[in-house]
């Protein structure tokens, strides 16, 4: 069972959610926030597997909730940040800040179920539109992240196999394991299996690392 703490300032929100969680029999919710401040406390409290975090809240916002929750060396807390705001700050910020995922909440609801499974499971997970931005930042503005040096280069594809090579065009596409296992008609094991060999290979930081990465060598084009 995934236990969740759902954190928005909206009770409309947190009750949607709610209710949406209790159709489905592995997600449980465990608590509910209306600001950072007591999710940081409830997350400390009840350590659930996922903190759904809204960003915009009075008091403490969700992006500092997640720096104090994520930042925690005894919390095992993945923050799955869902928002209506998507802008480049606070997509930035929100990973910085620690977090594993980011969803916009006019996704199907489906989609968002998805995503707190796939955090649960220890991967990362940014929504298509999210993806984009984020990579048309890193590999076409300056800044910070910008900055952060990549592999690039025909030759970081040495020792690649052709099919790590599928695995990590998938990966620059935002999918998850279990969709790459789905797309390349394998086991979601071997799918984790083949992304853990190509963090190795690649040297890569994280999940977004590798998405990077993909763009960088042109696996994945930026459209317009």
């Amino acid at each position: 069972m995934i236990r969740v703490v759902i954190a928005d300032d909206q009770p409309l929100v947190r009750a949607g959610l709610r209710v949406l969680i209790a159709d489905t029999p592995d997600i449980e919710a465990v608590g509910e926030a209306a600001d950072g401040a007591e999710a940081v406390e409830l997350v400390r409290a009840l350590r659930p597997d996922v903190a759904v975090m809204d960003i915009r809240m009075d008091g403490m916002d969700g992006i500092e909730a997640t720096r104090l929750i994520t930042s925690d060396p005894a919390s095992t807390t993945h923050v799955l940040v869902l928002t209506t705001f998507y802008d480049d700050d606070y997509v930035y910020a929100a990973l910085r800040a620690g977090a594993s995922g980011f969803l916009v909440k006019n996704m199907v609801l489906e989609s968002i179920l998805d995503g707190i499974r796939t955090i649960a499971d220890g991967e990362a997970l940014l929504a298509p539109v999210v993806t984009k931005r984020l990579i048309e930042h890193f590999t076409g503005r300056p800044g910070p992240a910008a900055a952060r040096p990549v592999a690039a280069g025909p030759r970081a594809l040495d020792g690649i196999t052709e099919r790590e090579r599928e695995v990590l065009t998938l990966v620059g596409r935002g999918l998850s394991n279990a969709q790459i296992a789905e797309e390349l008609f394998i086991t979601p094991g071997t799918a984790k299996a083949h992304v853990a060999r190509i963090f190795t290979k690649l040297d890569a930081r994280d999940r977004v690392h590798l998405v990077i990465i993909a763009y960088e060598l042109g696996l994945v084009a930026v459209s317009g």
